[in-house]
């Protein structure tokens, strides 16, 4: 009997789609990423389920909308009853886990991953446990062990502070260290199928690291959006703009807690020219992930893999970057809910070939399983992609429901934003993407029709546009069958 194929699972954390060359970047510096892209299936409208870690991380675990999932917010760990895709595969397979989890305590296996390989991911301590040295995360081990020492405090727990992080040489930075790991699980386990899954924390904010002066500020490109408030939107939209914008007319950012410690860490944002270095630190730190990616293409090519395992790489949110005058995620804006998506599976191509109709990541869970030649249960919201991939269906029409569920109580005060975008931040809301328009809805706030055909920036909102009343209450409708099929309760606008 044939040897099954092998399955690496590469998620990146805040990665836009213009991030590469297929995407029509073809300043960046991500060779490895580029070439992955020339033999793979390169999505051109991949969507996440939720615009933030967690939520988006179990979807692509469990094949499941959020709501369904349990993890709604950031900070809401994964039922142990909720299988993930590792449970649900055969024990033909030996499957590995590496880095960032964000789906409950990150330092502990679980799930059906025999391997395991932790990292600190900085989000106040919340998932590494305390205890002696030898509790903390690998990736801490191995800095201490590499002669380098923890130079803060949380809690009671010593870790790395990212400003000392970004110090260290490029070999030791998080994504160098996954990608070394993947390798030796690939050397060791090359003779038996495996699925992996590696995912790393870059390039989410902060936008710091050994390789920030990589790009020059006043070349990286903008688009017409960027540092632009957005109009006729929105409340939330206009209020977040309006706070990130606030240090570009007047006042001091070193006083706000979460300009910078969270969105703008060390960044200067009182000026366009240092909004400018923060994109381009940013994109520094997909170059690091693309040295991770390089790393584990080249392990496979060593042993000879390469043509017997399906590569995969994806990232669980974008980032604003300054474009429609907001920073980081949580929001439907293509910046953010659209991510890169490249699916190398030699068995099936050699080639880039694009896919352009709209795919949502709760199709990647049985995609996967199909692909590997494994049954798909039953209770999963998504569906096998795997005709389209081999050419005898499309994606036209599909439609791509991405939710937003509010966000975690005390958030304001935990981040110092302003207690109007706190309470607005709670509002539900539910996004629909179909043939190239898309439908924000809101129960609390302004609803929101684009034409991403005519108006690809998001600069034009129709809803009140009365030539569009029967598309908006059509694509409403679907998102109500949509809610009936899911077991989604959230309230939605009558329209």
């Amino acid at each position: 009997m044939a040897k099954k194929p092998n399955l690496i699972f590469i998620c990146s954390d805040q990665q836009r789609q213009d991030t590469m060359a297929c995407y029509g970047n073809d300043w960046i510096k991500t060779p490895n990423l580029n070439a992955l892209a020339l033999r793979s299936f390169v999505f051109k409208n991949a969507y996440v389920a939720q615009p933030v870690c967690t939520p988006s991380r179990a979807c692509i675990m469990t094949g499941l909308y959020p709501h369904t999932a349990g993890p709604v917010l950031n900070g809401i760990a994964l039922s142990e009853d909720t299988q993930v895709i590792a449970e649900m595969l055969s024990s033909d397979y030996l499957c590995g886990y590496f880095g960032k989890w964000h789906l409950g305590n990150g330092d502990t296996p679980q799930h059906g991953f025999t391997t395991w390989v932790s990292t600190e991911d900085g989000y106040a301590g919340r998932f590494v446990r305390g205890g002696p040295l030898s509790h903390r995360s690998n990736y801490h081990q191995h800095l201490v062990d590499s002669g380098f020492t923890p130079d803060r405090k949380m809690g009671e727990i010593d870790t790395f502070s990212h400003d000392k992080l970004k110090t260290y040489p490029e070999e030791f930075q998080m994504p160098l260290y996954l990608g070394d790991r993947a390798a030796e699980f690939i050397e060791e386990n090359k003779d038996k199928p495996f699925v992996m899954y590696i995912s790393c924390v870059e390039p989410h904010s902060p936008y710091i690291g050994p390789l920030q002066d990589t790009y020059n500020p006043s070349d990286i490109p903008v688009g017409p959006t960027f540092l632009k408030k957005p109009e006729d939107v929105s409340l939330l939209h206009r209020l977040k703009a309006d706070y990130y914008l606030q240090y570009l007319k007047s006042g001091d950012p070193s006083q706000d807690v979460y300009m910078t410690t969270r969105a703008a860490s060390g960044e200067d944002v009182t000026t366009e020219a240092g909004w400018r270095a923060l994109r381009a630190h940013y994109f520094a730190t997909v170059s690091l992930v693309d040295s991770m990616v390089g790393k584990i293409t080249s392990a496979l090519e060593k042993v000879g893999l390469t043509d017997d395992t399906i590569v995969i790489f994806t990232s669980d949110h974008g980032d604003l970057l300054g474009d429609h005058g907001m920073l980081e995620k949580r929001s439907f804006y293509e910046e953010s809910a659209r991510v890169p998506l490249l699916m190398a599976i030699p068995s099936l191509t050699k080639t880039q070939k694009e896919i352009g109709d709209s795919f949502s990541h709760v199709d990647l869970v049985p995609t996967i399983l199909d692909l590997l030649g494994e049954d798909i249960p039953g209770h999963l919201h998504g569906q096998s992609r795997l005709p389209v991939l081999e050419g005898k269906e499309t994606l036209e029409g599909n439609e791509v429901i991405v939710e937003w569920n509010g966000i975690r109580e005390g958030h304001v005060d935990e981040r110092r934003i302003t207690p109007e975008i706190d309470r607005m931040n709670h509002s539900m809301w539910r996004s629909i993407v179909c043939n190239r328009w898309k439908l924000n809805l809101c129960t609390g706030d302004q609803n929101e029709l684009f034409d991403l055909t005519s108006d690809p920036f998001e600069e034009h909102n129709l809803f009140n546009d009365p030539e569009h009343i029967d598309r908006i209450r059509d694509m409403t409708a679907r998102v109500r069958m949509w809610q009936i099929r899911t077991h989604d309760t959230v309230e939605l606008p009558d329209v």
